[in-house]
């Protein structure tokens, strides 16, 4: 029920879907006053939300500082590689993976294992009924592609029942406590997306430690066109108020 719940409230609480109401509230009103308030609240929502230098600050204010592979003192048994986007489908003639939206995380944890750092990569999601079905779904790609690169097939691991982050932690951790008790864990997932992961785990009683790949924010200098509006800025904003308000609602429902 939570899964659907929170696809729901999901689209409701997303910027471009308040701004929508707006819209429709400023266009049924008949007060002028209301309807200036609610349009003048839309264009300073807007110039915020789409400022690169205030976007790129709550970015970096959100993320974990970025981890060296020096910076990491121990050799993991497993590095538990978070699914979301690793892999994208551009076709249906595709017959080799494509890096998606979040594949940093791939090649970090191909990284982390090529350095020694991890024993075990677990790759962790669900990704499509149907293209699972036919190992395409972006577990097996992801794994398809390690492969490729030298990671063998035996120290690759997956769980394929996760639906979201509170899930993923369940399961992982099923297959951690069976496979590996007591083992030293290693969490690969996006930096934004690393305190409601880490968070997660911890509930379910798997202590990790965090490895955050896929930045968002980085170096930010304040300078004329940092303050123009930016699509992508917005686009950006939009990524972290979704996470932060997953983050939320993981710690009202006692997820994290």
């Amino acid at each position: 029920m939570f899964y659907f719940l929170s696809k729901a409230i999901d689209f409701l609480i997303m910027p471009l879907s308040i701004v929508f109401f707006i819209l429709i509230y400023s266009f049924l009103t008949k007060s002028n006053y209301r309807r200036k308030l609610a349009l003048g609240f839309i264009i300073v929502a807007f110039a915020l939300a789409s400022n690169s230098y205030l976007v790129t600050k709550a970015i970096n204010a959100w993320e974990p500082k970025f981890v060296n592979l020096v910076e990491v003192r121990k050799t993991y048994d497993v590095g538990i590689l978070l699914s979301g986007g690793l892999i994208t489908m551009t076709t249906p003639r595709q017959d080799h993976p494509a890096m998606g939206s979040h594949g940093d995380r791939v090649l970090q944890a191909y990284l982390l294992y090529k350095h020694g750092k991890i024993r075990k990569i677990l790759i962790t999601g669900i990704s499509g009924e149907e293209l699972m079905s036919r190992k395409l779904g972006e577990t097996r790609q992801a794994a398809t592609l390690l492969a490729s690169w030298g990671v063998p097939a035996k120290d690759i691991l997956f769980e394929e029942k996760a639906r979201n982050t509170h899930e993923n932690a369940v399961y992982s951790g099923r297959i951690l406590n069976k496979m590996f008790p007591s083992g030293k864990y290693l969490l690969i997932t996006s930096a934004f997306h690393m305190r409601r992961s880490a968070g997660c785990f911890e509930k379910v009683g798997i202590q990790t430690d965090p490895f955050p790949a896929d930045f968002r924010g980085g170096y930010n200098q304040l300078s004329i066109h940092k303050l123009v509006p930016d699509p992508e800025a917005f686009a950006y904003f939009c990524m972290l108020w979704h996470e932060f308000v997953g983050y939320v609602a993981y710690k009202a429902v006692g997820y994290c």
